[in-house]
């Protein structure tokens, strides 16, 4: 193998590293997302942004290291030629496309809990103000005026 193949390597194992790191912060974040402790999704959102930041560097390390050497990665389809990489960079490769797949995955089921979050509070806020309360119809759909009271205050 040569040096070259060896610099790819190495970087794409760190890279793997990394979005393990992340799938576990993104874990983390979901819980604290589900839980009651604003200082927990803080601290999970400044450790995600953390660990994109070192991916993104690195990222950047391994296009050039690419580029310099004139190597493309390969394609993603099921079993592309090699084109004279070795097969542990194409092994890597795949894996490190997975788990950025799978943290993509878990990043927009935490975006969803959040906005899910966002639209309670707005309800909540409503109704404190003395905004219409919010019911839901035979089909669950949501709308600001009751069909008819349920109690009186």
């Amino acid at each position: 193998m040569n040096h070259d193949a060896r610099l790819l390597e190495d970087l794409l194992d760190r890279e793997i590293e990394l979005a393990r790191r992340l799938a576990g912060v993104l874990a983390d974040e979901r819980v604290a997302l589900t839980g009651r402790s604003h200082e927990a999704v803080t601290a999970k959102a400044a450790e995600k942004c953390e660990v994109l930041g070192a991916l993104e560097k690195l990222e950047t390390e391994r296009r050039d290291l690419c580029a310099a050497t004139g190597q493309p990665l390969p394609p993603l389809a099921p079993n592309p030629p090699a084109d004279g990489l070795a097969s542990s960079v194409t092994e890597r490769w795949r894996s490190l496309m997975g788990l950025i797949a799978a943290c993509s995955t878990a990043n927009e089921v935490n975006g969803r809990i959040v906005h899910i979050r966002q639209v309670q509070t707005r309800q909540l806020i409503d109704i404190v103000r003395g905004g219409p309360p919010v019911t839901y119809g035979p089909r669950g759909k949501t709308f600001a005026t009751a069909l008819r009271a349920l109690a009186r205050a």
